[in-house]
């Protein structure tokens, strides 16, 4: 299993509409993926590491693969409409990695 995770940093000038993400965005990507994508997981940004500290990322969405291979099949049919869906909820530029889920 593999985890793709969609990290949207937190700077000063940050705009993240979480209720358009969670009601829109995350429901048109798991429509579009189909049954490869496994699961889905988004969290909001609440603080740092440190008392205080602003949180590093504002939001994070994590979607769940069998493999990086089934991934990368499905988001390339679906980039297109997924990424021009993002100026309704963010300026933000994400961070994405793909990691290998361990438990």
């Amino acid at each position: 299993m593999i985890k793709v995770s969609v990290m949207y940093p937190n700077t000063s000038d940050a705009r993240f509409d979480m209720t358009y993400y969670l009601d829109r965005h995350m429901p048109m990507v798991r429509d579009l993926m189909g049954g490869v994508l496994k699961g889905i997981n988004v969290e909001q940004g609440l603080a740092g590491g440190q008392p205080g500290a602003p949180a590093p990322y504002v939001a994070l969405g994590h979607l769940f693969f069998e493999s990086v291979d089934a991934f990368q099949a499905a988001f390339a049919q679906h980039s297109g409409a997924i990424l021009a869906d993002s100026p309704n909820y963010t300026n933000t530029q994400p961070t994405i990695q793909i990691s290998q889920v361990q438990l």
